[in-house]
């Protein structure tokens, strides 16, 4: 449980060697970038814009090329395959990938334009199919659709409105056109909304004609073919056909240059790599021949930097703590029990300035309180086994994710410990099983009780263990006030609610009220009973006095004092939100009772069997899934806003290292956090 101390670190050095000690500090990752020298006359910073653009520029192309590839020659990948992780590669290949650059992206570049190549193809017969289905209505002319006719003769190809006929086409010339003779009209084809016909006609009357045919609504081909139509379409197809094949070849010649797919990754990683290196270095402040960095680094890992740059380079290196205002980033360093809850604090907010990091007792309650909402057997069984089978045959994952997985496998194993407790295995499948399948019903006894018979019982211990949390929360700010050396707030702050709190218990365990919810008498010796109601006034007084203690006006004062007193109704409201700790316990015995039931309606048969196997399957698949979800949620909000809301704000900022952030691959180096 702990907030790592960090420094502040400024390095002045040669300006020769600024993009050498870039790296260095790139590979190392341990140390997060703040400038505090501005520039001034002797101290500049250099424009990297254009460098940037162009790596940027480069390590997208590689990108594209991969994306590409992906397309042509898709990479088997396993349903698990957002689980493994970037890979791990050794120096040496990726200093033969820098020296290959050159060529790899004249790679990037060719699958780049094959891609294009290949889209062109593609438009091409787009282009060809379009002028296929246009001439298709025409194949029945035997002539070229641009015929210029002979000495005296011109053919008009067009279209009418559909369902007009050839009498309805000569008695449309002849209406409107009647000086026009020798007009011969052919039907080509017909569709539903065109009739396509070639008239022919004197050369002389083509006008005329024409425009007796556009009062009905003739129109002329919007593609005119040179060609005879079904010739034209013949030679179209063929084209196709070579287009066709021309893609086929491109695709070959992609799916040939797959072997590069690896080293294309290291590549985009590398100028990804080098643009956030230059980011940093347009940002470094720099004189004629020196130049500085400062930022954070956390204190265990200054002295390993420090031996680091001064054995191979020639720098000054000045590191000073903190100053008191000074907000630095924060980095977690928790043991792996408690490291899988730092997903879920950073989730509220990360520890702000002057607070301690609760990971560790708050990664104990959540796995506690989680265990006691999903309370099954065999789900934990299952959840553990699972989490741990991933964490094993996936080490690579990312790190958020194993936190994830880590923090679930222990929920795993606390969910198994309670499912001892109540005695739930698959809920009631074992009695269910041996009553219908086998004639006798055997079970495995709860070793503690089970809650579906007594469920009082788990309320009252719900409350219980939500007294502990929330106690233990008001301890965490008692603490928190004795290190800072604020007495009088923990006097009045922890100490009086203390005082106010435990006396009211101590009154209402052995009252009628508790002993009815509780179905049992709880007895105190006369003493007790006097020391609760000393501790309850005592604690009721004093926070009425001393919560306004900043506020020198006595009326005011005695004002604020009440208002705070009148939290105690918070707290009973607090208390009664780990109610749902007995509610999604119960929920989960219960879904999975009557998923056994439904299974088991067939009875004892074959077809009863197969039924009760796809119903126990199915159904608990579904009651784990949603119960799962249930308890995430739930644990998490009586983190949220049951035990922080006593102590912890949050607001602090993530520490963001200077390192090598790679999309596909990291390189082996130094050591890091």
């Amino acid at each position: 449980m702990a907030v790592l101390q960090m420094q502040r670190i400024s390095i002045c050095a040669l300006k020769k060697n600024r993009k050498a000690i870039l790296e260095k500090l790139q590979a190392m990752g341990v140390m997060e970038i703040n400038h505090v020298l501005e520039e001034d006359e002797d101290f500049h910073k250099m424009d990297t814009a254009n460098a940037r653009i162009s790596f940027d520029k480069a390590a997208s192309s590689a990108d594209k090329a991969l994306d590409i590839l992906q397309e042509y020659a898709p990479k088997k990948q396993s349903m698990f395959s957002a689980l493994e992780g970037k890979d791990l590669v050794e120096q040496e290949v990726y200093e033969q990938i820098i020296r290959d650059k050159e060529r790899l992206l004249k790679t990037a570049s060719k699958i780049q334009a094959l891609d294009r190549e290949q889209a062109e193809e593609k438009a091409e017969i787009l282009k060809l199919e379009n002028a296929i289905e246009g001439l298709n209505p025409w194949l029945n002319l035997d002539a070229p659709m641009n015929y210029g006719g002979t000495a005296h003769t011109v053919m008009l190809p067009g279209t009418m409105p559909g369902g007009t006929t050839m009498e309805q086409v000569y008695d449309l010339v002849a209406e409107q056109a009647p000086e026009v003779e020798g007009v011969e009209v052919h039907e080509i084809s017909a569709e539903q909304d065109s009739t396509y016909l070639a008239v022919f006609c004197l050369r002389k009357d083509a006008e005329k004609v024409e425009e007796a045919l556009r009062s009905g609504g003739f129109a002329k081909p919007a593609q005119i073919c040179g060609d005879v139509p079904a010739q034209a379409v013949e030679a179209m197809k063929e084209q196709i056909a070579a287009h066709y094949a021309k893609i086929e070849q491109i695709r070959s010649d992609v799916a040939g240059l797959a072997s590069e797919r690896e080293n294309l990754q290291l590549l985009a990683d590398y100028y990804r790599v080098r643009s956030e290196k230059y980011a940093v270095l347009g940002e470094l402040p720099q004189s004629d021949r020196t130049f500085v960095i400062s930022g954070y680094v956390p204190k265990k890992c200054v002295a390993d930097m420090e031996r680091a740059l001064k054995d191979k380079y020639d720098c000054v290196i000045d590191v000073e703590d903190l100053k008191e205002d000074e907000e630095a980033p924060v980095l977690l360093k928790n043991n792996s029990f408690a490291s899988g809850a730092e997903s879920v604090l950073t989730a509220f907010g990360l520890p702000g300035k002057g607070e301690i990091d609760p990971t560790s007792i708050m990664a104990v309650f959540y796995v506690f309180l989680f265990g006691m909402m999903l309370s099954d057997a065999a789900y934990g069984a299952i959840v553990s086994i699972a989490c741990g089978v991933l964490l094993l045959k996936f080490p690579r994952m990312s790190e958020s994710m194993k936190k994830a997985f880590q923090l679930f496998f222990w929920c795993g194993l606390s969910t198994l410990f309670w499912g001892i407790l109540f005695g739930g295995y698959f809920g009631d499948a074992i009695n269910v099983i041996s009553r219908v399948f086998f004639g006798h019903e055997v079970g495995i006894k709860p070793l503690w009780f089970a809650p579906l018979d007594d469920p009082m019982k788990l309320l009252v211990f719900s409350m219980l263990f939500g007294v502990i949390h929330l106690f233990t929360g008001l301890g965490i700010k008692g603490y928190m006030c004795l290190r800072d050396k604020k007495y009088m707030d923990f006097l009045c702050d922890v100490v009086l609610w203390y005082a106010l709190l435990i006396g009211l218990l101590i009154m209402l365990i052995p009252s009628e009220l508790f002993a009815s919810i509780a179905q049992m008498t709880i007895v105190f010796p006369p003493f007790v009973n006097t020391l609760g109601k000393v501790l309850a006034i005592v604690g009721a007084v004093g926070i009425v006095l001393m919560s306004g203690r900043s506020n020198k006006n006595f009326a005011l004062r005695l004002a604020l004092g009440a208002y705070d007193l009148y939290n105690v109704s918070g707290w009973l409201s607090d208390v009664l939100s780990y109610s749902r700790l007995l509610a999604l316990g119960l929920a989960t015995g219960v879904i999975a009772s009557v998923i056994n039931q439904m299974g088991s309606m067939a009875g004892k048969s074959v077809l009863g069997a197969i039924l009760f196997i796809v119903v126990f399957i199915f159904g608990h698949i579904f009651n784990l899934a949603i119960n799962l979800l249930g308890a995430y949620v739930h644990t998490n909000r009586l983190q949220f806003v049951e035990f922080f809301g006593k102590f912890y704000e949050g607001g602090g900022r993530e520490f963001n290292p200077f390192k090598a952030n790679t999309k596909y691959a990291d390189v082996k180096e130094e050591t890091k956090l």
